[in-house]
């Protein structure tokens, strides 16, 4: 899941990419020391069926098959790279996540053919980790062997639950049964595994939970996400609410969550995440950390920082507008300059999800400001057990994690 910050009351992009870096290069509100580790995000929208708890940019495959535009997308998402690569010129690349949407709808050769032009287009690290998002209801052997041989190096598989009620009731098109055997594919071809479950389902108990999280467990997988289900706007659920469990009882799932995980070596290194020793998702921690990502493909967002300001991007949404528009050298809808006074939230709103913190002068290199815009606030969250802060650190306290949109919210 990924941090998003709106683009609000942004202009649609008009220059050139050319145009728009020489706009970005000049004198601005902030002067940043240096610029933040990068990463690629390539969105591809497309789904079997849209799942009624969902609010990212997926939409339903047309006739709701697993036959997508590929050939067209891929001609897409390569124009625009090829636009964007004026504003990271020379930077190299650590982490690619391939998200949606549902990325394993790609045919083995669609994702070669992806790869292979991002390797074209940009400098990838030698070791650059690269995710790929998987639909249990989506898997064949045989491709995600492909997968793995065009370069893909750790896979993300939205498992949800291992129990067919609350499956059907998240409105999954797989079942208990095509959960297990993904997760068995895939550990054939894969040593970094990630899984993705959801709690405080539908009329879900606490042993039910437990139920989950220990058939997770059991796979031995390097990388496990929780999510507590949450009612989003603009979502069948938003709609049409199912009855969930009360809020105590979903406080004794995520210490249940948080227990049964270190008693199994993982360690809760952020908000909903838990790995093994040196397993934590790269590319997530650059987020969290606020470094720098371009974002390819429909709906996908961006942040690029420059030596005195800082950019977000936000492509077309809609597939069929995203194509048109990326064919014609106009695939970003909106482009501004994030104003001085909303950096230090927005990198708190991150910086706050990680257990350890973040390093005190990292607010310094990320936003270009002092950390003593930001001391009231720090004092604040102290006085009230939320944060620890010195010079060094930057750390929410348990209190802190626990109740982290209240901490959050105290930089706005």
């Amino acid at each position: 899941m990924i941090p998003i910050v709106p683009a609000g009351s942004a202009k649609p992009a008009t220059l050139s990419p050319a145009d728009n870096q020489q706009l970005w290069l000049k004198p601005g509100q902030i002067a940043l020391p240096g610029s933040p580790p990068l990463s690629l995000y390539v969105h591809i929208p497309w789904c079997v069926r849209k799942c009624p708890y969902c609010d990212f940019n997926s939409h339903a495959a047309p006739g709701g098959t697993h036959e997508i535009p590929e050939a067209m997308y891929l001609d897409a998402l390569r124009a625009d790279l090829e636009q964007s690569l004026p504003l990271v010129w020379g930077r190299p690349v650590h982490t690619v996540f391939i998200g949606g949407g549902t990325p394993s709808l790609l045919s083995a050769a669609g994702m070669d053919r992806l790869l292979s032009d991002i390797r074209a287009l940009l400098p990838l690290d030698a070791d650059a980790e690269i995710t790929m998002e998987a639909n249990p209801g989506t898997f064949e052997a045989e491709r995600f062997a492909s997968f793995r041989a065009s370069g893909i190096n750790r896979l993300s598989i939205g498992i949800q639950s291992f129990s067919d009620r609350h499956l059907q009731a998240l409105g999954r098109i797989h079942g208990e049964r095509e959960a297990r055997a993904a997760i068995e594919i895939a550990l054939r071809h894969f040593d970094n595994v990630n899984l993705d479950l959801m709690y405080a389902l539908p009329q879900q108990t606490l042993d039910e939970c437990l139920h989950d999280l220990e058939s997770a467990l059991g796979y031995g997988t390097t990388h496990l996400s929780m999510y507590h289900l949450t009612l989003e706007p603009n979502t069948l659920f938003a709609k049409y609410p199912p009855a969930l469990p009360d809020e105590d009882i979903a406080y004794e799932m995520q210490d249940l969550i948080e227990a049964r995980t270190a008693q199994a070596g993982f360690r809760h290194y952020e908000t909903s995440a838990y790995a093994q020793p040196h397993r934590e998702a790269r590319h997530n921690l650059n987020y969290w950390r606020f470094g720098d990502y371009l974002g390819i493909g429909a709906g996908a967002h961006g942040k690029l920082s420059f030596p005195h300001r800082v950019l977000r991007q936000m492509r077309y949404k809609h597939p069929a507008t995203y194509m048109e528009k990326a064919l014609a050298g106009e695939a970003v809808q909106e482009s501004r300059d994030v104003d001085a006074k909303e950096l230090p939230f927005e990198f708190m709103l991150n910086a706050l999800r990680l257990t350890d913190g973040v390093p005190a002068s990292s607010f310094h290199d990320c936003t270009g400001l002092p950390l003593h815009a930001i001391s009231k606030q720090l004092a604040a969250a102290e006085k009230k057990g939320l944060l620890e802060a010195d010079l060094t650190t930057i750390r929410p306290t348990e209190l802190g994690r626990r109740f982290l949109n209240d901490l959050q919210e105290m930089f706005l």
